[in-house]
């Protein structure tokens, strides 16, 4: 049963979000309403983990998380943030499209994915409803919530582990293996052992289809 929380009357909100023009057009889209306040803003991984680990739990109702930051990887950050603070809600708003990673953010603790196109009247509506304990997924992400797929039935790409799909989304990008490692503080070699198990399972030999899977699949 979800947990709500309708004591909530001033919803307090931490912004993670690496782009200042978007954060300016976030504060100004909550600034016309009279219930949620931005209380914090950071650009970086590292500055939210800190952030939230030095002020009290009561400090911010909500957070809202960019996945495309500088600095430890955003499914990573989720998952720590939700260890220490398994109460703390946390939405992501990403440029990603929702086929890219909506699933496997809501699975590792999001309570909401929604991309920055979304209109400014859905966000606030889904920022009072997660911040109150509830959840938001579109009508095509709960579907794939409710199915439990085998392995079998599943597209390739869904048959990776959390970091096997970080690393083929960087590749399929054209980040090479030597700058994905220092994105990610990894080796090469630990980058390169990714690779190959990417590529064996999506039964691929080369970086060209992993891109071009990608794209086909609107993945990139």
């Amino acid at each position: 049963m979800t947990t709500t929380h309708p004591d909530i009357t001033q919803i307090k909100l931490l912004i993670a979000d690496d782009h200042p023009l978007f954060r300016q057009g976030l504060k100004h889209t909550f600034s016309e309403t009279n219930d949620i306040t931005v209380a914090g803003e950071v650009e970086n991984s590292d500055d939210l983990i800190a952030m939230v680990q030095q002020h009290p739990a009561d400090e911010y109702n909500l957070i809202l998380l960019d996945i495309a930051m500088p600095g430890k990887g955003a499914l990573d950050v989720l998952k720590q943030l939700k260890l220490e603070n398994p109460k703390l809600p946390i939405l992501v708003l990403s440029v990603y499209s929702e086929d890219q990673y909506a699933v496997r953010f809501i699975k590792a603790g999001a309570s909401g994915y929604l991309t920055k196109e979304s209109d400014p009247d859905l966000l606030v509506e889904t920022v009072r409803k997660v911040a109150r304990g509830g959840k938001y997924a579109s009508p095509r992400i709960t579907e794939k919530l409710a199915f439990d797929f085998s392995n079998s039935d599943k597209p390739p790409h869904e048959t990776l582990s959390d970091r096997e799909y970080q690393v083929f989304g960087m590749i399929a990008n054209g980040t090479s293996l030597t700058d994905i490692g220092k994105q990610l503080s990894l080796s090469v070699k630990t980058i390169s052992t990714h690779r190959t198990r990417i590529l064996e399972k999506m039964k691929m030999k080369k970086n060209a289809e992993l891109i071009r899977y990608a794209i086909n699949n609107n993945l990139s």
